[in-house]
């Protein structure tokens, strides 16, 4: 009974994925509201799962999940017969080129976020991803033409504030809020500007990576330092499930973002840093700073005017 609920919750969120494309403009809509729900509510619980495998080497874990993701998506497009869409995708110079771009951006993004978690930053990593909404708010003004009113522009100008007082009182800014941050908002303008199925991007991007990534997995094979298979059986189940728990989310995201507004997406965004910071403080015992509590204060004070504006600016 407890389940029911939520499993119907993610059958109507999957179902609204798979049919957007014939679906009305209304439905398209709410199917990218709950996917951008289901995205961050899942990031949000993220730092349980990579502290599991805090003893590995940090490329290694980023490696598992950008090679078994690549394979995990390639199953899924290949069961759904549509091998083909991948080599007609890779003869469109400006797409591909635009995947490749999106490719080493998001991943740069997942291996601070592994390193971050695992160093006892998980703090700092849920300042970058309440920045981040900001950010996107911002470059869905710059590339998209969305509209910010007054309200919109002072949250974003108080946001900043806190980063600068932050880095005035920490003696340098905080570098990894910052490109976390920077990272996963030029991701979503990215996605957003292609507006391609979700699976097929995500497919092509993981495939673009996969190749370095297993080069570097095998040279650390033979050098006999590899997590995978040496650390144990629940070791490398972990890690080959990595590729899962990185897949789902992005999809989810992926729709949103080629469904909704950037400014949609920035409140929704919120979940998953309000998660990262509760299993933070609550569950890893993690203290924030002086600097962190500056720069938490002036970004949740910009978080709070531009949610309790937006019904005001739609009027």
């Amino acid at each position: 009974m407890f389940l029911r609920p939520r499993l119907k919750y993610f059958k109507t969120v999957v179902w609204l994925m798979i049919e957007t494309p014939k679906a009305s403009k209304a439905s398209r809509e709410l199917g990218g509201t709950l996917a951008g729900f289901a995205a961050y509510g899942i990031w949000g619980l993220f730092p349980l799962y990579w502290r599991q495998l805090s003893f590995v080497e940090p490329v290694q874990i980023l490696a598992h999940r950008v090679f078994w993701a690549g394979l995990f998506c390639l199953v899924l497009l290949w069961s759904k017969g549509r091998f083909a869409e991948i080599r007609r995708l890779a003869k469109s110079g400006r797409t591909f080129g635009v995947l490749a771009l999106s490719a080493i951006v998001v991943t740069f993004n997942w291996g601070m976020y592994i390193w971050a978690v695992n160093s006892g930053r998980i703090i700092e990593s849920a300042l970058g991803y309440y920045i981040n909404p900001l950010l996107s708010v911002a470059l869905g003004v710059l590339f998209f033409k969305e509209k910010a009113d007054a309200w919109t522009r002072i949250a974003v100008g108080l946001a900043s504030l806190g980063i600068i007082g932050a880095a005035a009182i920490y003696g340098s800014v905080p570098w990894v809020s910052i490109l976390l941050a920077t990272t996963f908002a030029f991701y979503g303008a990215l996605k957003k500007n292609l507006g391609l199925e979700p699976l097929l991007g995500l497919t092509v991007e993981t495939l673009i990576a996969a190749p370095f990534a297993l080069l570097f997995l095998t040279l650390r094979q033979f050098q006999g330092s590899a997590g995978f298979i040496q650390q144990g059986f629940f070791t490398s189940l972990m890690l080959v499930l990595a590729g899962v728990v990185t897949a789902v989310p992005l999809l989810f995201f992926a729709q949103a973002a080629n469904t909704i507004s950037l400014q949609r997406m920035g409140f929704i965004q919120y979940v998953s840093p309000t998660g990262q910071l509760l299993l933070g403080m609550l569950v890893f015992g993690e203290r924030p700073s002086p600097a962190l509590m500056v720069a938490f204060a002036g970004v949740l004070g910009a978080v709070i005017i531009y949610i309790a504006t937006r019904r005001k600016a739609s009027d």
